[in-house]
């Protein structure tokens, strides 16, 4: 019988991950390169996304193909840094061909951190070119407050006084030939949380009492008039070496959005906008079942990396072990 173990997300072939960020603003960004064709297919659960050319991941667009997935910070703002992406692709000769050159396609997903550096400072071309440059070297991909994850928080439904640090998580596993990895940037109103035990990972936190707080609970007490801004949203991808077309990927984003109700509670609200893409890029026939399956595992996993090591706190509470 084949055994699931894990692998380092670099692994898998036919990707460059890299990160940018404005630190002392707590904002970046993190781009996704496909070395090659790759398909890519998207599902969005929450109520209040900030998105780029995702109509081309619909089934029926004529696009069959991305060069690059971005996820940032900034909230709308930060769609901005994907025209740094097209810069540099551009400049590479990558995209769709057409009669007066080529057309990089780059699709993009942005969470809210306004306010935990500074409201002016937001991702920006010059950033999503710069995570481009430092996904050339591999050695420069780090998980935490890096990228998408430099200003994501979470447990905000009682307002900032209450919030702790996430990050960026990573976690990719191999069975047999089969590479299925997860990349996410949780920035969640809600807690993350392990299934296996029920404990919060990071959360709603009251610092007088040195204690979490239920998030859900802490929701139903709001319901009343809950005020949260729009300001939240988890981003992610899951990357794999399978060979699918649109739809079935449209189907397997919709399958990893089980990890996110295995590891954030509240999740898919509408103060939340989030989103999941899966790229695809065809070197390994695969169970569209076991990809489904596996990528809500690992989407889990990442989401938990985000909420135990954040490093930069930015002043907040976080956990760090």
């Amino acid at each position: 019988m084949k055994t699931v173990k894990e692998i380092d997300i670099r692994d898998i072939g036919g990707y460059r991950i890299g990160n940018a960020e404005y630190t002392e603003a707590a904002t970046g960004c993190t781009v996704i390169l496909a070395d090659e064709k790759t398909v890519c297919g998207c599902d969005i659960r929450g109520g209040a996304p900030a998105t780029r050319e995702n109509a081309l991941l619909n089934p029926l667009a004529a696009n069959d193909s991305v060069n690059a997935v971005v996820l940032s910070g900034g909230s709308a703002f930060g769609l901005d840094a994907s025209s740094g992406v097209m810069k540099y692709l551009e400049e590479r000769d990558t995209g769709f061909p057409t009669a007066y050159g080529k057309v990089p396609i780059v699709v993009s997903s942005c969470l809210f951190d306004l306010g935990i550096g500074s409201a002016k400072v937001r991702p920006d071309a010059a950033l999503g070119y710069q995570a481009c440059v430092n996904a050339e070297d591999p050695s420069l991909f780090a998980q935490g407050s890096h990228g998408a994850g430099c200003g994501a928080t979470v447990g905000k439904i009682l307002g900032p006084s209450y919030t702790m640090k996430s990050g960026l998580g990573v976690y990719a596993v191999q069975l047999g030939d089969l590479l299925v990895g997860a990349i996410v940037a949780v920035n969640a109103a809600g807690e993350i949380y392990d299934e296996n035990t029920g404990k919060t990972i990071a959360g709603v936190y009251d610092r007088e009492k040195n204690e979490y707080l239920n998030a859900s609970e802490c929701l139903y007490a709001l319901s009343a008039n809950p005020d949260l801004f729009n300001t939240n949203t988890t981003i992610g991808a899951i990357i794999t070496n399978a060979d699918f077309n649109k739809t079935e990927l449209a189907k397997i984003a919709g399958m990893a959005h089980n990890g996110f109700a295995r590891a954030i509670r509240p999740v898919h609200t509408m103060f939340d906008g989030d989103s999941i893409y899966v790229l695809a890029n065809g070197k390994v026939k695969a169970d569209i079942n076991t990809v489904g399956t596996l990528a809500a595992d690992v989407m889990a996993q990442a989401i938990r990396r985000a909420g135990t090591n954040p490093g930069n706190s930015y002043g907040l509470p976080c956990r760090n072990v």
